[in-house]
Parts: C-alpha cells; structure tokens; sequence
C-alpha cells in the first residue's frame, strides 16, 4: 500500500482544548488581559497565539492542549467536529474514500484576548494539516476558512473569512498550516465577555467537498 493510502485512514487526532492565559483584572475600564497587541518593550514570548507555535504543536500532534493559563474571561474559541474537517473529492464522487483528493484538519487551536468596557478584541490562532488522499498529488493546497462571532442569542456580531495555503512537499503525503488573526466585535450590556464565542469553520461550499 502506497504510502499516501495508508496515511490517509489514520484516525484524526483529537481537537485540542482552548488555550488560555494569566487573568489580572483591573479597577479600571480596561480588564488587564495578557496584551499581544501593545508595541514597546512589552514581553509577549509566553503567548501562544503565534503561528510558529501553532505550527509545533500541530507537528508534534500529541492531542494535548497548548500551555498556558487560565482565560475564564475571554470568548470561547470553537471548531465543531464537522466544522474542522474539509474533505475534497474527485467531481462527481462525493463520499467515495477512494476518490479523496485531500482532507483539511483543524487540531489545535488557542485564544488571547482584551476586553475593553464596550467591546472585545480577541486575538485567536488555529493550526492543523492537510493529507493526500489516494488522488491527491503534492503542490500547494488552499482550503477556505469563516469565523463568526455570536452571543448566547446566536446573533452575528462579527464575521471574517480567509483562505489558508498549505505546501504537500514531493515525497510527504501531509502538509501543515496555521494562522493568527484578529477580531473585534461590541458587548451588550447585562452580558459577559465569557457569553460569546468565535466560531472557526472551513466553508464546505466549495467544489468537490463533502
């Protein structure tokens, strides 16, 4: 069996928890959140919201969450099960496993963020990889991304999309990706930051995805 065949019935690792980081909470507007938007002298090399980090732990795929500290407060950053899988087919052979000509996964994913007294800004990072399927062949693979932010009422508050391009080298069957992004979006009063969650879903309104 070919390399590629085999690889491709590995079981996906598990979808690692959220990461989180150190809470201080100030008296004033602004809740001092670990900051990985100030520039200056500020030290940020604990964050693990970057794309070489991702990067690693994606590599190394040992299905256990990033380190880090407590984030009680921020916005749930969330991946679905189905939400974390793109699987694209030959045309005309949707679901047919011998037809796979690749299979995006999303495995890790982690969240900082700073809230201010009307809005939040959260700073979010997702990594994972892409396999050959048995009709899949090396080159650069680009596997479209939504996020969307919503309160406990499901309403939209925020929306983004993207397209993550990820290089299957000659010889290797799996290729690997990440992504840092930001998002803004406003709190209503009565809730907390905690009521809210971003949602990162690969968009399988494309060709040939099943």
């Amino acid at each position: 069996m070919r390399r590629s065949d085999a690889l491709w019935w590995v079981r996906p690792c598990c979808l690692a928890g959220l990461l989180a980081v150190p809470v201080a909470v100030s008296g004033c507007a602004v809740s001092k959140f670990s900051n990985p938007f100030r520039s200056g002298s500020e030290d940020t090399s604990a964050s693990a919201v970057t794309p070489d980090r991702l990067l690693e732990t994606a590599k190394a795929d040992s299905g256990e969450d990033l380190p880090g500290g407590l984030s009680s407060h921020c916005p749930q950053v969330v991946a679905w099960p189905r939400d974390r899988l793109l699987t694209i087919y030959q045309p005309g052979h949707t679901g047919d496993s011998l037809s796979v000509v690749h299979r995006g996964e999303i495995t890790k994913m982690a969240r900082e963020c700073q809230i201010y007294s009307d809005r939040v800004v959260v700073k979010y990072g997702f990594a994972g990889r892409v396999l050959l399927g048995p009709k899949g062949a090396p080159g650069t693979v680009n596997l479209p991304v939504n996020i969307r932010v919503a309160g406990s009422e499901q309403k939209t508050l925020a929306t983004d999309k993207m397209s993550i391009a990820t290089t299957i080298p000659q010889g290797d069957p799996v290729g690997y990706f990440s992504m840092v992004r930001e998002i803004a979006f406003p709190i209503q009063i009565g809730t907390r930051p905690e009521d809210y969650k971003v949602f990162v879903a690969f968009d399988h309104n494309v060709p040939g995805a099943g």
